[in-house]
């Protein structure tokens, strides 16, 4: 019965208010004592747990450690930064992310960025500081920057992670494609994928540069 200790600590956490996390830590390491494990035991449950379902946890890391930044002035050091650099556009620091979001994903590294942990912290700031030193005072408060930030994180994660053999996506594709008969290699499917991710790094580099020219108009 001592076992089932561990829900009377989870109830009166719940009570009495106190952190869900604490309480629920609290309540597994009571049951684990009182299981007859050892500390050492317990905590090996607990990194077998957290490893095990490492991918849906990380999460709950990756944001805390963003928003602390955030609040001691990682946006206002990411403008500074940028508002620093002679010679530095909307579209150059925009196309240079999007190069740099599309190998990392054909390489399959398609958590190291993201809108979560590199958009809206560092990407979005910076380019509207960017905007600003080209536009002035005109180009404050345009949802239009930091929107098109979001949307080169995008393009560049969607055309070059089918680059990437071991995808999902690609091994899908092969899935489908063997149910008609059609047997291809996963590394053929991704031969195919380079040329759609050479256009697309075109046209919305285009696009890119085409911004620069317009918000030099603007100044």
């Amino acid at each position: 019965m001592l076992v089932l200790a561990g829900i009377v600590v989870i109830v009166a956490g719940f009570l009495l208010r106190f952190n869900p996390l604490l309480v629920v830590i609290v309540s597994a390491a009571v049951t684990g004592l009182a299981a007859g494990m050892t500390p050492l035991a317990i905590l090996a449950a607990f990194g077998k747990a957290y490893n095990a379902n490492r991918y849906v946890t990380v999460i709950y890391l990756v944001l805390p450690v963003v928003g602390l930044l955030e609040r001691h002035g990682l946006q206002q050091r990411a403008r500074a930064v940028v508002a620093g650099m002679r010679g530095a556009t909307v579209g150059r620091l925009l196309l240079g992310y999007l190069l740099l979001r599309q190998i990392t994903a054909a390489l399959g590294l398609i958590s190291i960025a993201g809108p979560a942990q590199t958009v809206r912290p560092l990407l979005g700031p910076m380019a509207v500081a960017a905007a600003e030193a080209q536009a002035g005072p005109a180009a404050e408060g345009d949802e239009r920057i930091p929107a098109l930030a979001a949307a080169t994180d995008n393009i560049g994660l969607f055309f070059g992670e089918d680059i990437f053999i071991a995808l999902g996506s690609i091994l899908l594709m092969k899935g489908v494609l063997a149910g008609y008969g059609i047997e291809l290699m996963p590394f053929q499917l991704s031969v195919w994928a380079i040329p759609s991710a050479v256009a697309a790094f075109l046209i919305h580099g285009t696009r890119l540069l085409w911004l620069d020219r317009k918000l030099g108009r603007r100044r």
